[in-house]
């Protein structure tokens, strides 16, 4: 009896395993069918979160690049106005030293006809022909009748030239006008065109920061960063694959070359911007607005917005050199320009998502990054 309980046990404990073995088998497949949806959604979903997140950045950057050109142009227009508001005040200075100069002229000259005038009067006008009834000497007649003729020619010309010089005065006090005008004008341009350049100048810092943000995660940054020198890569490779400079290059320059702005420096060549990527070239902060010179001579090859980098232009000296300068409020100079050494190629700024004014600088050499630095002067 005992034994017969012992089987039954056993095979009523055996009959309870293969029904839970039966429903794990049912019931498992729908569990991971379900976490397998989930994880779908989840990867749809973060898909979904990352798309958005790009198509905003790039929005972002469209809006920058756009903001960036403006400034380009308004700095441009602002420099030429610059130039020629100068070249006016150096204008109407000349002219102001003329117009004094001619006013002395006309006073010296009203006198000098006054004593010619006084002269005259004082001879009389019947003079000769009392002196030829008074039986004066031949010669002493015929002196005196030069002396007549003399002082009429030189009244004659005294009237001519201070007729000119009243003329002369009077076409330089209307140049003159004409050049105030013109200044005014200027003045009130500048003074529009810098207001627009500052309104344009705070909407791309807002934006700017705006990208930050964005990209604030380490790996959204590294991300960036990759995509931009990426890009500067494809950009520079096409530019050099366009370029026809028969040039020596700066291989004989090494430790001569200019600075391309004077400024303390942000950051070196070789230094860790985000994970393993670091500096190609070197940062110098600099002033809004200041120039940014040529380090060599060479022919411009690149000058355009990139992503990044902002306003660039890139010059080729030959022998597979090439010099970038990044960052810039505007660029002076087109793609086939040549330029020389120590020549004005762009205004430092801030363009490219930059939080400070400062100019990016890097040498390439048949197309390998190099450390600026020993090169420069």
């Amino acid at each position: 009896m005992r034994e017969i309980r012992t089987r039954l046990a056993q095979t009523l404990r055996a009959s309870a395993l293969c029904t839970g073995v039966f429903l794990c088998l049912l019931v498992s497949p729908v569990h991971a069918n379900s976490e397998l949806e989930g994880v779908s959604d989840e990867i749809a979903r973060q898909q979904s979160q990352l798309a958005a997140h790009n198509k905003k950045l790039d929005a972002l950057q469209s809006d920058l690049k756009a903001q960036s050109k403006r400034i380009d142009a308004l700095s441009k227009r602002i420099r030429q106005a610059q130039r020629t508001l100068k070249h006016t005040d150096t204008k109407i200075a000349r002219l102001t030293q003329k117009q004094a100069r001619l006013k002395q002229e006309v006073i010296a000259q009203q006198a000098r006809l006054g004593e010619l005038l006084d002269a005259q009067y004082r001879q009389g006008e019947h003079d000769q022909l009392k002196r030829l009834l008074s039986q004066e000497s031949p010669t002493k007649l015929d002196r005196l009748t030069k002396y007549a003729e003399v002082l009429a020619s030189t009244m004659q010309e005294a009237i001519e030239s201070l007729a000119a010089t009243r003329t002369d005065y009077q076409l330089t006090a209307h140049q003159l006008k004409q050049q105030r005008n013109k200044q005014a004008s200027l003045v009130a341009e500048l003074t529009d065109k810098k207001r627009d350049l500052e309104r344009e100048q705070t909407s791309q810092s807002q934006t700017a920061k705006k990208i930050r943000t964005k990209i604030a995660s380490d790996s959204a940054y590294l991300a960036e960063l990759k995509a931009n020198k990426q890009r500067l890569q494809e950009q520079i490779a096409a530019a050099a694959r366009r370029a026809q400079v028969n040039m020596a290059g700066i291989g004989h320059a090494k430790g001569k070359l200019g600075w391309p702005t004077p400024g303390k420096l942000l950051h070196r060549f070789g230094e860790r911007q985000s994970g393993e990527v670091t500096w190609n070239g070197i940062v110098i902060s600099a002033k809004r607005g200041t120039e940014v010179k040529a380090a060599h001579a060479g022919k411009v090859v690149l000058s355009s917005w990139l992503r990044g980098y902002g306003l660039l232009i890139a010059v080729d000296h030959g022998k597979g050199d090439m010099t970038l300068y990044g960052y810039n409020q505007a660029l002076l100079k087109e793609v086939g320009d040549t330029v020389t050494a120590g020549e004005p190629i762009a205004l430092v700024g801030d363009s490219g998502g930059q939080s400070q004014p400062s100019l990016y600088f890097e040498i390439r050499r048949k197309g390998n990054t190099t450390n600026p630095i020993p090169w420069l002067d």
